[in-house]
């Protein structure tokens, strides 16, 4: 508890150069990265920082200093290289994006590799420390780091809101974009140097190695918890504030703990939880919903077989034991008897003895589904011409998830017919 209060109220300022520095670049990475997510190049992301080092290097070798300015520069240059030739690549020749990236990451990572060998076998003092730019050292960011980040971030989120519209767009609709008049590619220009720019900036905190996670991932978990894509950036910078933040901390209570691997770590158990807990998107959610609809359809199709034993024995409101059910149609048994209770707590079925009886909401229940069945069936034989034998395995499907609003303009199109292809009653409340 101690050391959280000390954390968190930042008397101490390597931790406030530290938190503030990831947690500014974190959200200004979500946020771009949202926009090279959606577009789907989050490859290009990948080769962008690995492609940073051999200009981190250069920058070094020339400037002889360390100075982040210099090192952002030399990084931006490098990285923008990359860009322009996995796209002369892609242009002039067979090779595919994803090919040509996987050649510029490995080109130019080697030969970043190379120069820090280079540099390190050199003897020059003042190369200590360069290694880190591989994975990150964000526990080193200082004052002057903070201020020159700072206004990076400010400059990233700013461009984004001034272009956000233009941006919107060509994320979604490019073609559009380009028919009613936009110039596609000097937006898309402005967007790749933010991308650029923002891994350039994120390489200090986590490290070419791991900055493309950085990019994708905050947006990649945002994107399960809604479809506004406002609301996607305030929640992807939230998540990445939010990972910034919980890795400087982590890293501040365990000094072991390197403090750009963990902000990974972090936002990727978060985009973890979200693809398995996220509502309407989540994994979790998907399966639920989709093992409710499979016991609606089992249940929908227990009360269609008593209607239909109902019809022929002339008796809707007999009582049907579990052999005679099954005689009509298989179930799995266990599912039948598991499912028996749950219509009788909706009110469909009674118990009679150890038989089965519709109420009056369960013989409604299954007319309907009935009468879908059978209008369906006689709207795919008469307006797309299938074969009356052809049409029951389709109607099977379709007869549970006709709408009232769907099921009335069927009746109208058919012209309330009494009956189906097979010359079985349609039957009407």
């Amino acid at each position: 508890m101690e050391s959280f209060i000390e954390f968190f109220s930042f008397t101490n300022p390597n931790v406030r150069y530290v938190t503030l520095g990831c947690i500014l670049l974190s959200v200004s990475s979500a946020v771009v990265g949202s926009f090279t997510f959606l577009k789907k190049r989050a490859l290009v992301g990948d080769a962008v920082a690995h492609s940073v080092l051999p200009g981190v290097c250069l920058a070094f070798i020339l400037s002889g200093t360390k100075n982040p300015v210099y090192l952002i520069i030399g990084a931006f240059i490098t990285a923008w290289i990359s860009l322009l030739f996995i796209d002369l690549v892609t242009k002039r020749s067979k090779i595919k994006e994803d090919t040509a990236i996987s050649i510029t990451l490995s080109v130019f990572f080697g030969l970043g590799i190379m120069l820090l060998t280079m540099i390190q076998h050199s003897g020059n003092a003042s190369q200590s420390g360069l290694d880190s730019f591989l994975f990150g050292k964000a526990a080193a960011l200082i004052g002057t780091d903070l201020y020159v980040f700072g206004g990076v971030a400010f400059i990233l989120l700013f461009v984004v809101g001034l272009f956000f519209k233009e941006f919107t767009l060509i994320a979604f609709d490019t073609h559009f974009a380009q028919v009613i008049g936009l110039p596609v590619k000097r937006i898309e220009f402005v967007l790749t140097t933010l991308t650029v720019l923002a891994v350039v900036v994120g390489i200090q905190a986590v490290g070419v190695v791991l900055m493309a996670a950085m990019l994708i991932t905050p947006p990649a978990a945002a994107r399960f918890w809604t479809d506004s894509l406002r609301k996607m950036l305030v929640i992807a910078a939230c998540l990445g504030a939010f990972a910034g933040l919980s890795g400087a901390y982590i890293s501040y209570i365990a000094p072991s703990m390197p403090t750009g691997p963990w902000i990974v770590m972090v936002i990727s158990f978060i985009a973890v939880l979200s693809f398995l807990l996220a509502p309407q998107k989540g994994i979790l959610f998907k399966w639920l919903k989709q093992r409710k609809i499979r016991q609606t359809i089992l249940e929908e199709n227990i009360l269609k077989a008593f209607f239909l034993l109902g019809e022929r024995e002339k008796n809707f409101y007999q009582t049907l034991g579990i052999e005679r059910i099954l005689e009509k149609r298989h179930f799995p048994l266990g599912a039948l008897k598991k499912t028996l209770p749950i219509l009788r707590f909706q009110g469909y079925l009674k118990k009679v003895g150890n038989e089965w009886q519709l109420t009056q909401a369960g013989f409604h229940k299954g007319q309907r589904v009935v009468k879908l069945h059978r209008l369906w069936e006689l709207y795919l034989t008469e307006y797309l011409h299938i074969a009356p034998d052809h049409v029951h395995d389709d109607a099977e499907t379709i007869e549970h998830i006709i709408s009232p609003e769907i099921e009335k303009q069927l009746e109208k199109k058919l012209n309330y017919p009494t009956l189906d292809p097979h010359q079985s009653e349609i039957p009407y409340r």
